[in-house]
């Protein structure tokens, strides 16, 4: 009887994927995968994938892997690190498996019309929004002191403040951006901006497939920040962060870094005098997936929100390295009309609900995908309307009576 044999080229794409994954750190120990199927299991949208983390490994063993690049559901993937974090071998799942296996079917032409235009956008833009890089300091009108750019100040700072694309141009977040810079001014913190210079740092679009699009914007972004002196940059973005940490050094491009709540929690002594109004609110903190599990930073801005008069942190079952996920990561943020054909429901709801259960006033956030989505889902969510989501910037603002 004749035995089926796998087709020639079949094997040589499973061979030739398998072979990419060595060039990312960590990317070898794909083969020590135990199929336990323990990141199926923590894959938010692991019940609606064809072929979430495990299944994908299963097909690329059997040398099948273009069955995965036909099945649009990969783009479920929300690249929240969830599946990496409980690897028991420590395979990197979401920067590794899922990001070029989305790399794939961008090149097979399977992706989502929302995600294309977001990638257009930040081709020809220098951000997903489809904003002109003129407006990218708009947001920083009237705020007093006046923000400075770099540009137009032409010295060494102490702090390059990386604004991000959702804090220069989205309604919601950019209120956050002015609070932030109050509270940066407020503590005489010597800081600048990009403004025009800035450009996306491209660490979502990395992680919808866009690798080369990444590579580009991170040259852009390399080559303002060469221009200027300063001792570290700041970011509201955890995106921005873990790219600037964990991605930008592999290009060549390595500056200190740190996420806003880790440099304001440093400072405070200092900033535990200027923050004289109560806000009497139970409030629970959302972990961000690059703040988090990603990068470990977890206390920063618990230590912040507790620093607020009147505050009272309570915690959500999944909290820190369970955290659940906004749904925006990863591309998911221009996908939203995607997913939601295929879930019928959207993580952003999720968390809602669970901080609803513990009696939540507030939902404390600290990433600028965060606040349109989660305020989005107190809308959608039977009883959430009275659900506050506000970033740490703001409240600190407000407790400091700005």
């Amino acid at each position: 009887m004749a035995t089926a044999t796998v087709p020639p080229s079949s094997a040589t794409f499973s061979k030739s994927f398998y072979a990419s994954l060595h060039e990312i750190p960590g990317g070898e120990k794909v083969r020590t995968c135990l199929q336990c199927g323990t990141c199926n299991g923590v894959c938010p949208f692991g019940y609606l994938m064809d072929y979430p983390p495990g299944k994908m490994i299963a097909a690329l063993r059997a040398q099948r892997f273009e069955r995965v690049t036909e099945a649009e559901t990969v783009w479920m993937c929300v690249s929240c690190y969830a599946c990496s974090q409980v690897c028991p071998v420590r395979i990197p799942l979401t920067a590794g498996l899922m990001t070029r296996a989305k790399e794939e079917l961008l090149l097979a032409g399977n992706i989502p019309s929302e995600l294309q235009i977001a990638l257009e956008n930040t081709q020809r833009y220098g951000n997903p929004l489809g904003e002109s890089p003129r407006k990218r300091a708009d947001w920083a009108k009237g705020v007093k002191p006046r923000v400075p750019i770099m540009s137009e100040e032409r010295r060494p700072v102490e702090v390059l403040w990386f604004v991000g694309d959702y804090g220069s141009y989205h309604p919601r977040v950019q209120p956050v951006s002015r609070a932030l810079a109050n509270v940066f001014n407020a503590l005489r913190i010597d800081f600048g901006i990009l403004g025009a210079e800035e450009v996306s740092d491209g660490d979502s679009q990395r992680l919808a497939g866009e690798r080369g699009l990444f590579e580009m914007l991170a040259a852009k972004n390399g080559r303002a920040f060469s221009q200027y002196e300063f001792k570290e940059i700041v970011t509201g973005d955890p995106h921005a962060y873990n790219a600037f940490k964990n991605e930008y050094p592999r290009l060549g491009i390595a500056y200190p870094v740190r996420h806003y709540t880790e440099f304001l929690a440093e400072r405070l002594d200092a900033l535990k005098p200027l923050l004289k109004h109560e806000v009497n609110a139970r409030v629970t903190y959302h972990d961000p997936c690059y703040l988090g599990r990603a990068n470990g930073v977890f206390e920063a801005p618990r230590q912040l929100l507790s620093a607020i008069p009147g505050i009272e942190l309570v915690e959500m079952p999944h909290n820190r390295t369970t955290s659940l996920c906004c749904g925006g990561g990863g591309g998911g943020m221009w996908i939203d009309g995607f997913q939601w054909e295929k879930a019928h429901t959207r993580l952003s709801e999720w968390r809602v609900r669970e901080a609803m259960k513990v009696g939540a006033d507030i939902l404390a956030v600290a990433c600028p995908y965060e606040a349109p989505r989660f305020e989005d889902a107190t809308k959608t969510v039977p009883g959430a309307a009275r659900l506050i989501v506000r970033d740490i910037a703001e409240l600190l603002a407000e407790a400091m009576g700005d």
